[in-house]
């Protein structure tokens, strides 16, 4: 006969709470924690260690115009798959359809007009999220019309690009907008309209061999990978280390490729404070 009985437990059970995703994120450079919708607040920026996370071109364009001032334009030009283009098995026209659906955009750039602190301007932002925010006709011919709608309205251009470079499966045609919009710039500069060129992370190739280093002024966000060629492609060619930090805003600005970084919540009131010293000049002769 036992002396002692076991007690009998009762057991409780807990319901796990679902936690919506979302609601957090890591910054790659510091590991912090971060709120999601403090990020928000502060344009997807990290506050302690400065990192940039990127952002779509919607939202670029509510951070820089003054509110309910944009009007888009040529949002009905959409791309073609004039060389019935296939690599892996997946067709462009697919791809296309596919970036459609994910971005809610018709190609990897959107512009218009709007005001800036005031100031009329016309406005173009790539979209990385659509194949890469890469250079095809579409997005050559949207950049070429709106620095022709700036030059005819005497109002200054903005583009700020994020891209992998030219679109690859545009071919020889998506080659040619490098030509196309770097002639528009040109036309720009004739006229004496300002030009003003932001490049974000990331901004090669095509895109940076053309228009997105052309500008009167060009601003970078820190940290910005810049550059035609990766690092790696160019290190295996030249057969040597490369420099540290090779490629990033900060050693391009040390290189005078740049004129100025520039945090991204403080890029609105920067290029507003260069338009504004533009037009003193202008109205001072």
């Amino acid at each position: 006969m036992a002396f002692f009985s076991k007690p009998s437990y009762s057991t409780i059970v807990y319901q796990k709470k679902d936690i919506p995703k979302g609601l957090w994120s890591k910054c790659p450079l510091s590991g912090e924690i971060i709120y999601h919708k403090d990020l928000e607040k502060n344009l997807m920026v990290v506050p302690g260690s400065g990192y940039h996370f990127p952002i779509n071109a919607r939202a670029r364009i509510h951070a820089l115009l003054d509110e309910g001032s944009f009007v888009e334009e040529d949002q009905d030009v959409r791309p073609v798959d004039p060389l019935a283009f296939a690599a892996n098995g997946a067709a462009y026209a697919m791809k296309i359809e596919e970036n459609r659906r994910k971005t809610k955009e018709n190609d990897a750039f959107v512009s218009g007009t709007g005001r800036l602190q005031g100031i009329p301007v016309c406005l173009g932002v790539m979209d990385f999220r659509f194949l890469g925010g890469s250079l095809g006709s579409v997005v050559g011919e949207k950049i070429a019309r709106a620095a022709e709608r700036s030059c005819e309205r005497r109002m200054p251009l903005i583009v700020v690009s994020s891209s992998g470079g030219a679109r690859m499966h545009e071919g020889i045609l998506s080659l040619m907008q490098m030509a196309k919009t770097s002639a528009a710039i040109g036309r720009l500069s004739d006229a004496g309209v300002p030009y003003i060129s932001v490049l974000t992370n990331p901004t090669t190739g095509g895109v940076t061999a053309s228009f997105a280093t052309l500008g009167d002024l060009i601003l970078a966000e820190p940290g910005a990978l810049i550059g035609f060629a990766g690092p790696r492609v160019i290190k295996e060619t030249l057969q040597q280390d490369l420099p540290e930090g090779f490629q990033t805003a900060e050693f391009l600005l040390e290189a005078g490729l740049i004129d100025q970084i520039v945090p991204r919540p403080l890029m609105r009131e920067r290029i507003g404070l260069f338009l504004r010293v533009y037009g003193k000049l202008l109205a001072n002769g």
